[in-house]
C-alpha cells in the first residue's frame, strides 16, 4: 500500500561484476524486472560493443528459429499453446552449445526434405505435363487421321494428313519435294496467361507458316517451389524446316514453355504413355511418404519452438543488457550503473554474491550506492487489479519522484463518479457481469494474443469496469432505477387516493410532500418509486442530483487540496503549507463549502412540516443568495418568503467573502517574497560564511568542485520578474478554476439526467410496443420489439453512454481534481524485464 501511496524510493548503484558471473547475475535480474540499466557506452556504435559477437549469435538462432516457423506455418502444424505463462529461464552458456546444435541439426534436416521435396515436385510435375501432353497430342493426331484417309482407306500418320492438308498434290508428287515436304512438330505445355502473346509471336516469327493446335488443362497444377496453383495449356506447333524449328524453339523458351519429345506414331505414344503414368504412381508414392516424414519432423520441433523462441529472446536481451557495461582499466570486471528500488537492494545483493558463487570466482560481485542530484525515475510497484487505474493516471503524466500517487485513490473515486452518471442498476449489472466474465477467466483469455484492439482495452481495463459495475448498480438502487423502472421492495410512503387506470394511463399525479398523500416517513432506501408517475418527477430529480454533483465537486476538490500538504510536508517546503494550503483551503471553505452546507441547511429547516419554520414552503434559493453574497447586493423575495435562512447571514457572508478575498494576495505575494527576501539571503549568508572559512587553496578548489557538482544538480535561480509572474498565473488559475470546476462537477447531474431519460424514451418507444399488444401475434411483436430494445440498449445505453461517463470522469480527475496537488513531471521507471522484452516482440511479431 505504501508503494501506492508514493513511488518507490530508489538508489543509483554502480555494480561491479566478474565477466564470467555477468551472465547469470544480469539474468535474475532479468527475472525479477526492477533494475533499470543505463548506457554507459552511449559514445560507441553498437558494432564496438564487447559483446556485440553474441548478439549476432543469437540473431543467427532468431534467422533459424523464424525458418523453422515459416515452415510450420506453411504445412500448417498446429502449434501446442503453453499450459501456463512460466516461461523457461535464460539458458546458461553450455546450454545455448546445445541449442544451437539442436537448431542446426534442425535447421539442415528440413532444408534437406525441403529440397528434396522441391525436386520430387518438379520431377512430378514434368512427368505431369509429359502425361497431358501425350494425352492432348493424341487427340489431335486421332482428329487428323479421322479427317484425312488414303485412298486405300487406310488411315496415315498425324503428320502425314497435315502434310496433305497443308502441300498441294503437284508438289508432292515431286520426289525430290518429298523429304522437304514432310512437317515437323513441337510438343509441349505454356502457362494460360502466356498463351495470346505466345500465339502472336509463333505468327510473326514464321509468317503464317506455323500451323498451332491448343487444348487448356483443366486441373490446376502445383509449383514446386511456392506450392501455388499454376494454370497452363498444352499446344502443338507444327512447321517445315529446321530453321523454322530453330525459330519456334526460342520462342517457346522467351514465353517460359516446357517443350517434350513426342514421338509421332501412334504406337510409341501409347508405349511412353503407360511408361509416364508408372512413373507417376511410383512418384506420387514417394512423395507422400516425404510429405509424411516432414510432417513428423515439423510436430516433433512445434512441441519445444516456444521455448527456444523464448530462450533465444531472453539471451539476446541479456547481452544486450551487458553491453551497457563498462569494462574496468584491467579487463577483468564490468561496470555498471543502475536505478534500483531501496527494497529491492538486498535481492540485488544476494543475486549478484549468487552468480559469482555459481561459476566458483574468488572475487565476489558487489554493489556501491552513488550520492547523486539526478531526478530518479518514479515506480509504482502495482498488481493485475492496481495496474489499470495506475495506467490512467500516467496516461495524463507520470508523477514525480516520490510525489502523492492519485491512482490509490482513483480505485474508488473513479468508478463512483462514474457510477453517478450511469445509475443505473440493470445497465451495471451488465457491466459486471461482462467484466466478471473477463476476470475469472482472465488465464485463457490471456493466452490467446488478440490483434482487436477494442478487446484489447477491454481486458486491460477488466477491474476497472467491473468497479464501474458495482458502483453503477449501488447508485442504480439509490436512484432506484433498473432499465429506468422503479422497483418498490418497502412499500410507498405515499397514499394517493386516485384509481391505477388513471395514475397509469395520464399519469398526472403531482406529488407534494406537504399535503396529507405523505406520511412523512421516508423511503428506507434510494428514492421513493411512486416519483416514476409523477408529473414534477424531472423537477424534483433535476434538484436532487444538481445538488448532490456540487456536494461531490466540492468535497473531491478539496481532498485533492488537503493531499497537496502531504506532498509539502515530505519535500520539506512547510512554508507552502502557510502561503499556499491555508489561503487556498480558506477560500474554497468560505466560498464553496459554505454554499454546501446552505443546501443541507435548506434540506433540515425547510421540510414540509418542520415545527421551526412559520412559512417551510418559501425556502430561499441557494443560488440566488450565492450570487447577491459575492456582489454584495440584496434580491428582494417573493411574498411570505425568507431571504436569508438566520438571522445575522447576511454579515456572516459579508465576512466570508472578505476573508476569501484577502487569501488572494497570500497566495500571490506570499510565497515570491518568501523566497527573495529569505531563501536568497539566507543562501548568501551561507556562502558568505563558507567563503571566510575556506582560506586554503585546497579548500578553494574542493569548494569549486562541491559547487560544480551542485549546479550539475540544481536548476538556476529565476529571476523575481519570473517568480512574480509565475506565482501570478498559479494564483488566478486557481482563484478561476474554483468556479469552474465547481460548474464542471454538474456534468455529473447532466449526464445521469440524460442517461435516464435516454433510457425511458427507448423502453416507452420500443419494449412497450410489445407489451401493450392485445393480439395473438403479441408474442411474435413482443419477441422482435425486445431483440430490437437489448439491441438499441448494448449499443447506445451501454457502449456510448458507458463511453460518455467514462470520457467525463476521466476529465474530472485529471483536470478537477489532480490539479489542485499533481504536478506530474516525473519520467517512469524502465526496468529491464524478461516479461517486457518478450511482449514487445510478440507486438512486433504481430
Amino acid at each position: 500500500m505504501g508503494s501506492m501511496f508514493r513511488s518507490e524510493e530508489m538508489a543509483l548503484c554502480q555494480l561491479f561484476i566478474q565477466p564470467e558471473a555477468a551472465y547469470a547475475s544480469v539474468a535474475t535480474m532479468g527475472e525479477a524486472g526492477v533494475v533499470q540499466f543505463r548506457d554507459l557506452n552511449s559514445e560507441m556504435n553498437v558494432f564496438q560493443r564487447k559483446f556485440v559477437s553474441e548478439v549476432r549469435r543469437c540473431d543467427e538462432l532468431e534467422r533459424k528459429l523464424r525458418y523453422i516457423q515459416a515452415e510450420v506455418h506453411k504445412d500448417h502444424v498446429h502449434v501446442p499453446v503453453p499450459e501456463s505463462s512460466v516461461f523457461p529461464f535464460a539458458p546458461n552458456p553450455r546450454e545455448i552449445i546445445n541449442l544451437e546444435s539442436q537448431l542446426e541439426r534442425t535447421e539442415s534436416e528440413i532444408l534437406e526434405l525441403s529440397h528434396n521435396a522441391v525436386n520430387l515436385k518438379s520431377n512430378y510435375l514434368e512427368l505431369t505435363e509429359l502425361r497431358h501432353v501425350l494425352e492432348k497430342t493424341h487427340a489431335f493426331f486421332e482428329e487428323l487421321d479421322m479427317d484425312f484417309l488414303d485412298q486405300d482407306g487406310a488411315s496415315a500418320s498425324g503428320t502425314d494428313s497435315l502434310t496433305k492438308a497443308l502441300i498441294s498434290d503437284e508438289a508432292l508428287n515431286s520426289q525430290s519435294q518429298v523429304t522437304r515436304g514432310r512437317l515437323g512438330f513441337v510438343a509441349g505445355v505454356v502457362p494460360r496467361e502466356r498463351v495470346p502473346g505466345f500465339e502472336r509471336m509463333l505468327w510473326r516469327i514464321s509468317r503464317g507458316n506455323v500451323f498451332l493446335r491448343r487444348a487448356e488443362l483443366e486441373d490446376s497444377l502445383e509449383d514446386p517451389s511456392t506450392g501455388n496453383e499454376i494454370f497452363k495449356t498444352v499446344f502443338v506447333a507444327f512447321f517445315q524446316g529446321e530453321q523454322l524449328k530453330s525459330r519456334v524453339k526460342k520462342v517457346c523458351s522467351g514465353f517460359h514453355a516446357s517443350f517434350y519429345n513426342c514421338p509421332s506414331a501412334h504406337s510409341e505414344r501409347q508405349e511412353m504413355l503407360k511408361g509416364v503414368k508408372t512413373r507417376l504412381e511410383d512418384l506420387n508414392m514417394v512423395l507422400n511418404q516425404t510429405r509424411d516424414h516432414r510432417q513428423r519432423v515439423l510436430t516433433t520441433v512445434t512441441k519445444d519452438l516456444h521455448n527456444w523462441g523464448v530462450m533465444v529472446r531472453k539471451m539476446k536481451a541479456i547481452y544486450h543488457t551487458l553491453n551497457l557495461f563498462n569494462m574496468d582499466v584491467t579487463k577483468k570486471c564490468l561496470i555498471g550503473e543502475c536505478w534500483i528500488p531501496i527494497k529491492d537492494l538486498a535481492f540485488i545483493r544476494h543475486t549478484l554474491a549468487e552468480g559469482s558463487k555459481a561459476v566458483g570466482s574468488s572475487i565476489p560481485s558487489f554493489l556501491n550506492i552513488i550520492d547523486t542530484n539526478e531526478n530518479p525515475p518514479t515506480f509504482n510497484r502495482t498488481n493485475r487489479f492496481t495496474q489499470g487505474f495506475q495506467n490512467l493516471v500516467d496516461s495524463y503524466s507520470v508523477s514525480g519522484y516520490r510525489e502523492v500517487n492519485p491512482a490509490l485513490y482513483t480505485i474508488i473515486t473513479f468508478p463512483f463518479l462514474f457510477g453517478v452518471m450511469f445509475g443505473d442498476a440493470g445497465h451495471g449489472i451488465i457491466l459486471t457481469v461482462f467484466s466478471a466474465y473477463m476476470v475469472i477467466y482472465e488465464q485463457q483469455l490471456s493466452k490467446t494474443k488478440s490483434s482487436n484492439e477494442i478487446w484489447n482495452i477491454f481486458f486491460g481495463g477488466r477491474y476497472i469496469i467491473l468497479l464501474m459495475g458495482f458502483f453503477s448498480i449501488y447508485t442504480g438502487i439509490i436512484y432506484n432505477d433498473v432499465f429506468s423502472k422503479s422497483i418498490n421492495l418497502f412499500g410507498s410512503s405515499w397514499s394517493i387516493n386516485e384509481s391505477p387506470n388513471y395514475i397509469i394511463g395520464n399519469k398526472s399525479i403531482t406529488l407534494d410532500p406537504a399535503t396529507e398523500d405523505y406520511s412523512q416517513k421516508p423511503y428506507p432506501l434510494g428514492l421513493d418509486p411512486v416519483w416514476q408517475i409523477a408529473v414534477n418527477k424531472i423537477i424534483f430529480l433535476n434538484s436532487y442530483k444538481m445538488k448532490l454533483s456540487i456536494i461531490f465537486g466540492v468535497v473531491h476538490m478539496m481532498f485533492g487540496v488537503v493531499l497537496s500538504v502531504v506532498n509539502h510536508v515530505h519535500f520539506n517546503k512547510k512554508i507552502n503549507i502557510i502561503l499556499q494550503f491555508i489561503p487556498q483551503m480558506l477560500f474554497l471553505v468560505l466560498l464553496f463549502l459554505y454554499m454546501v452546507s446552505l443546501m443541507f441547511m435548506k434540506w433540515i429547516w425547510y421540510g414540509p412540516k418542520n415545527p421551526l419554520k412559520t412559512s417551510p414552503r418559501c425556502a430561499p434559493s441557494v443560488l440566488i443568495m450565492f450570487i447577491n453574497m459575492m456582489l454584495f447586493k440584496h434580491t428582494k423575495p417573493f411574498d411570505g418568503c425568507d431571504e436569508y435562512m438566520f438571522e445575522g447571514q447576511d454579515r456572516l457572508q459579508k465576512i466570508f467573502v472578505m476573508i476569501a478575498m484577502l487569501c488572494i494576495p497570500v497566495m500571490l505575494f506570499g510565497k515570491p517574497l518568501y523566497i527573495i527576501l529569505y531563501e536568497r539571503r539566507h543562501k548568501k549568508h551561507t556562502s558568505d560564511s563558507c567563503g571566510e572559512l575556506n582560506g586554503s587553496i585546497e579548500l578553494k578548489e574542493t569548494e569549486l568542485s562541491g559547487m560544480l557538482n551542485n549546479v550539475a544538480g540544481h536548476e538556476e535561480e529565476e529571476p523575481a520578474s519570473e517568480i512574480f509572474i509565475h506565482q501570478s498565473i498559479e494564483t488566478i488559475e486557481y482563484v478561476l478554476s474554483t468556479v469552474s470546476h465547481t460548474a464542471s462537477y454538474l456534468r455529473l447531474w447532466a449526464l445521469s439526467l440524460a442517461h435516464a431519460q435516454l433510457s425511458e424514451v427507448l423502453w416507452n418507444m420500443v419494449l412497450r410496443l410489445g407489451l401493450t399488444s392485445e393480439t395473438h401475434w403479441g408474442a411474435i411483436k413482443l419477441y422482435i420489439m425486445f431483440g430490437v430494445w437489448s439491441l438499441f440498449t448494448l449499443a447506445i445505453l451501454v457502449m456510448m453512454e458507458g463511453l460518455s461517463a467514462f470520457l467525463h470522469t476521466l476529465r474530472l480527475h485529471w483536470v478537477e481534481f489532480m490539479s489542485k496537488f499533481y504536478v506530474g513531471n516525473g519520467h517512469a521507471f524502465q526496468p529491464f524485464w524478461f516479461k517486457h522484452v518478450l511482449e514487445n516482440e510478440e507486438a512486433v511479431e504481430d
